[in-house]
């Protein structure tokens, strides 16, 4: 029996080694984005089944009684704490790498099973470590989330200014015309996600000052930045302020359903259904926005990378300016917005 446990391990493990090696020919991008969902995916199932393993490891339990709600965080917490340690160990070692004639570049696309070896090992030792440790972890990964989701929208205005600038390419009616409808339905469903809130988060004869508060100044600056974006001396765009409005109604939806299950404002009142299904779309944004940056960064010099080595950035240049000028127009700078303010004040 232990001859064939050992082998199947083996078998397993040659198995996702040569699946990561394969993908990380392609792009190692990709493997580091399918290693994180598997982190995702180990973090939800310990967060519903490993509160009784939990409560049997002294260190963690030790003589106080705990909610399973705190054994649920605790695990999710030190398998977060593993991956933060395994992805930010890589970042160091690659500080510098401008183009895959540097050395250390082999160790960013190949080596998967010693890699996958590690990082198992950082997430199974995060859970020797005493409770202060991870407390303290935790505190510090709030302002980490609410760091992430200000990436988030410099990635969703990255993503509209290129899908905008691509159809504004194209220098045809029909295509500025599915701007504009494609505007006008975020817009619409931006508006329609608050006003249900109005009726979810604002029960009749209960005092919700502070709820109301933020959906209303949502609304308003959403609406402001709409009016900002189409002025004529800002030379704006309406596709990433509506696009930008929807997210923030999102995130606002996600911070008054979080609010505690007694609280008489919260008219969700912790349903599983709902938490399920905000669980779920959190973990396809979180899953989406990772997968859509890592790409955007590896390839691009201008999104949340460094500048690669002269020689390919001038040749970059050359081939861009070629292709403007072939279509017959001249080379522009993209501009970025920085409609931030709206998730401030979601967050």
């Amino acid at each position: 029996m232990s001859c064939c446990l050992s082998c199947l391990a083996a078998s397993t493990c040659g198995l996702c080694g040569s699946v990561a090696a394969g993908i990380s020919r392609k792009s190692a991008r990709l493997a580091y984005c399918g290693l994180f969902g598997l982190s995702l995916i180990v973090s939800w199932i310990l967060r519903e089944v490993g509160a009784p393993l939990l409560k049997k490891i002294p260190w963690i339990s030790s003589s106080q009684t705990h909610t399973k709600e705190w054994y649920q965080i605790e695990a999710v917490l030190r398998v977060s704490l593993g991956n933060f340690l395994f992805f930010v160990t890589f970042a160091l070692i690659m500080i510098g790498v401008k183009d895959q004639n540097d050395r250390r570049d082999s160790w960013h696309h190949g080596g998967w099973i010693a890699k996958m070896v590690v990082w198992l090992l950082l997430v199974i030792l995060m859970f020797f470590l005493p409770d202060i440790v991870i407390t303290i972890y935790g505190v510090l990964s709030k302002f980490g989330a609410g760091l992430f989701l200000l990436v988030q929208v410099l990635i969703l205005l990255d993503f509209t200014h290129s899908w905008n600038d691509a159809w504004v390419e194209k220098d045809e009616q029909k295509w500025y015309i599915a701007l504009l409808v494609v505007s006008i339905v975020c817009y619409l469903a931006a508006f329609t996600i608050s006003g249900i809130m109005f009726i979810w988060f604002n029960p009749s004869g209960e005092d919700c000052g502070l709820n109301i508060f933020f959906i209303v100044m949502t609304m308003v600056l959403a609406f402001s930045f709409a009016v900002i974006a189409l002025h004529p001396q800002v030379n704006g765009s309406l596709l990433p302020a509506s696009v930008i409005s929807v997210y923030s109604a999102y995130v606002l939806y996600t911070a008054l359903s979080s609010e505690p299950r007694g609280y008489a404002c919260n008219g969700l009142h912790h349903s599983k259904a709902v938490s399920v299904s905000t669980l779920l779309l959190g973990m396809a944004t979180t899953v989406l926005s990772v997968l859509y940056s890592a790409l955007r960064a590896g390839s691009s010099t201008t999104f949340l990378s460094p500048p690669s080595s002269p020689r390919a950035q001038l040749k970059r240049n050359l081939f861009s300016m070629a292709k403007s000028w072939k279509k017959g127009k001249k080379p522009r700078k993209k501009k970025q917005s920085l409609l931030v303010i709206p998730i401030l004040f979601s967050t």
